[in-house]
């Protein structure tokens, strides 16, 4: 197992860099900037012989995944271990972790799908956590935490950092907004540190502490991981148990929870037993390594990839949190870059200057328009045009002024860069499911009105329905007579509709 990646020079060496120093107190529940910045500083890990030794041991044997707890026995370091009791008849080669795992049916289904259908999933899962679940667990393990807790954020989201829900949870361990900020992750238009494996792990490792702490079980710190803190006090209090498979027994938690736990320790009893399970052959990404150097303010990722003779692209893996082409404004940025490179940035960032300047422009073509409008038509953030035009908030601009856009020149809008720009929200998504539904249900059941002789003007917060109960009509009715308005969007105010 890969704890770490040796390079020949003393640079090099570092086992990995930005991990975290200490976590906070117990007590503490939040977490600002400087307290992440000091976590994410380089330090020089040593390992102990005999652990690296069983490391080597167990990638030789393709018998677990890299990252997860290395335990033989009942107590480790004077840390508890958990015996997976029941799968005797399996004859794994690791029945100890250091969370709690059964084997139950709930697990038994879980296993059964990651061996079947979902063998693909557990095989991407698998081959990337060769490249963060090192990092993870060691992350994890210097904070007193279990390292196979990994294994939640492979349930969470299979290792991907741009993993994404339709709750817009993000990044390896599916923050939140609000819990994301909670503990220190940076979330803005230019980055989204929910994305980085390194500071998201830090704040998933205080989070995680945190709910265990309230908790005092690991399934409920998971379970409350994904329902929430107060869904799950909730459910303990209503079936007052704080044991989580008698209170999973019960509808209060949705399905996805209850699912939750079980997933997470069928991934563990399958991770840590790869050849019994018949993974032996996945293929794991190298482990992440790279070197740090500062750059400027809205510093050009395109011009920095040309001078290291690099494409963007891997400079976007290794930089996952910034989401534009350029970095932040306001501040110095740390950047990571591929072993080996520091020096060369080092001999040509001596006398060239990277900042960015290859910004879209936007002439203004009517008589006046607000920064507001300009900021809604290409889905900016007004606070972004005022900061790129040294304009006030607020402002007004007229025909043929030119405001800088943040896209670069060349950029399609539309490209992946900009994906969540266009981001349709679920809840979007299904209404106008809903509604086209009903739409083809009125068509069939509404009667024609053929010759109207009454309309009704639709005013601010009317709907379908309330339009039909007010003019006696039934809403099938409305809705045919009325294709050729709603047939592409909802109603709105100043729409003529026939009613007679």
């Amino acid at each position: 197992m890969i704890l770490w990646k040796k390079h020949s020079t003393p640079l090099t060496s570092l086992i990995f860099l930005f991990l975290m120093v200490n976590l906070m107190s117990c007590g503490q529940l939040e977490t600002t900037e400087s307290d992440m910045n000091s976590k994410t500083k380089k330090i020089v890990e040593k390992i102990d012989s005999k652990t690296q030794e069983k490391a080597d041991q167990l990638e030789n044997n393709g018998s677990s995944i890299l990252g997860s707890s290395i335990v033989e026995g009942p107590v480790v370091n004077g840390k508890k271990t958990y015996f997976l009791y029941g799968a005797e008849h399996l004859e794994l080669d690791n029945y100890y972790f250091d969370i709690p795992v059964v084997y139950n049916s709930a697990v038994k289904m879980w296993i059964k799908y990651f061996l079947n259908q979902g063998r693909g999933f557990f095989e991407r899962y698998g081959a990337r956590a060769g490249r963060y679940a090192p990092l993870m667990g060691k992350i994890l393990e210097d904070n007193g935490l279990p390292r196979d807790l990994i294994f939640l954020a492979m349930a969470e989201s299979g290792f991907q950092n741009d993993a994404k829900s339709w709750a817009k949870a993000v990044g390896p361990w599916q923050f939140m907004p609000y819990t994301g900020k909670k503990y220190g992750l940076d979330i803005s238009w230019y980055v989204d540190e929910r994305r980085d494996p390194i500071k998201s792990t830090i704040a998933a490792g205080e989070y995680l502490k945190k709910l265990f702490n309230d908790f005092q079980s690991w399934e409920l710190a998971a379970a409350a991981y994904n329902a929430g803190e107060g869904k799950m006090s909730r459910a303990i209090r209503k079936y007052k148990t704080d044991n989580f498979w008698q209170i999973s027994k019960g509808k209060y938690l949705k399905s996805e929870t209850r699912n939750y736990v079980p997933k997470i320790m069928a991934l563990a009893i399958i991770g840590k037993n790869l050849k019994s399970f018949g993974f032996e052959d996945i293929d794991f990404h190298e482990p992440l390594d790279f070197e740090e150097i500062t750059v400027a303010e809205m510093s050009d990722l395109f011009l920095i990839s040309k001078d290291l003779n690099m494409e963007v692209e891997e400079l976007g893996r290794l930089n996952p949190e910034v989401l534009r082409w350029f970095t932040p404004p306001g501040k110095e940025y740390k950047l990571r870059i591929p072993v080996g490179l520091k020096a060369l940035w080092e001999e040509k960032s001596q006398d060239r200057i990277y900042t960015a300047s290859e910004f879209q422009i936007f002439r203004i073509d009517t008589k006046k328009i607000s920064l507001k409008a300009v900021s809604k038509k290409f889905k900016v953030p007004q606070n972004v045009l005022v900061t790129l035009n040294n304009l006030p908030e607020g402002s007004y601009l007229k025909k043929n002024d030119e405001i800088i856009l943040p896209f670069r020149v060349g950029q399609n809008v539309r490209s992946r860069m900009y994906s969540d720009l266009y981001e349709v929200p679920r809840k979007s998504v299904l209404a106008r499911k809903n509604y086209r539904s009903r739409l083809r249900y009125a068509q069939k059941n509404g009667k024609l009105i053929r010759s109207p002789a009454a309309y009704y003007v639709v005013k601010k917060g009317d709907t379908l329905w309330s339009v039909a109960q007010k003019n006696k009509i039934s809403i099938n009715t409305l809705i045919r007579s009325n294709m050729h308005v709603i047939k592409s969007r909802m109603i709105r105010a100043g729409d003529k509709l026939v009613v007679r």
